[in-house]
């Protein structure tokens, strides 16, 4: 039976005193109660975060969100201009259902001579190079990542400037198709090189044509 404690004259009551074998029980069991804290924590800790690469049992699988190696990226895109051989035929081919598939339905002017066309427009490396960058925005732009805005921003920033360069009255369809009628191709020939390639190239030419000098 614990003692009780007697109210002192003063009418405060005297503070306990704990042997001190309890005093270090006591003390044992705090600090098994703050290591087993410490260890919850940890577990805790270790559970909200996200499994390490492989670690799962479905890892062999590369299936996603469980543990799988992450799916490769897509290649970057490239300007059409810097393939060759059959990389460029490909990009070319599906450049070329998109300009007749959706493009030219839908943003295809009447061909006039203040709006030229070309039926080979192929065959005009500046023509597919606007074409092709034109497309990569669009997929860009129509992506979900794009926003609400980002066709939007495809009209404004991108479309209006192509079609202004492609089909302009001096542009590089300018010598082809005025009119449906006349169905035309011509491939304008641009600026020659500057006089500083041509002097570097005459120089060379005129080095490589000397005679190797006779050895005594």
């Amino acid at each position: 039976m614990p003692e009780s404690i007697e109210p002192a004259g003063s009418g405060e009551l005297e503070p306990v005193r704990v042997p001190d074998p309890q005093l270090e029980g006591i003390e044992a069991s705090v600090r098994r109660l703050m290591e087993q804290s410490a260890q919850q924590a940890q577990q805790l800790d270790h559970l909200a975060s996200s499994p390490p690469p492989g670690g799962s049992p479905f890892a062999a699988f590369g299936m996603p969100g469980l543990g799988g190696p992450a799916p490769a990226a897509p290649p970057e895109p490239r300007p059409i201009l810097e393939l060759d051989g059959e990389e460029r035929e490909d990009e070319l081919d599906a450049l070329s259902d998109w300009v007749d598939d959706f493009f030219l339905p839908v943003y295809g002017a009447e061909v006039t001579t203040a709006a030229p066309w070309c039926l080979q427009w192929q065959e005009h490396d500046d023509v597919v190079a606007w074409l092709h960058a034109l497309w990569l925005a669009y997929q860009q732009h129509k992506d979900p990542e794009a926003g609400l805005s980002g066709l939007f921003v495809w009209h404004r920033d991108f479309l209006t400037h192509a079609v202004a360069a492609i089909r302009a009255p001096g542009g590089p369809l300018s010598a082809c198709m005025t009119s449906p009628d006349r169905p035309a191709h011509r491939l304008l020939p641009g600026p020659p090189p500057s006089v500083r390639t041509e002097t570097a190239s005459t120089a060379e030419a005129a080095g490589a044509a000397e005679p190797d000098e006779p050895t005594s």
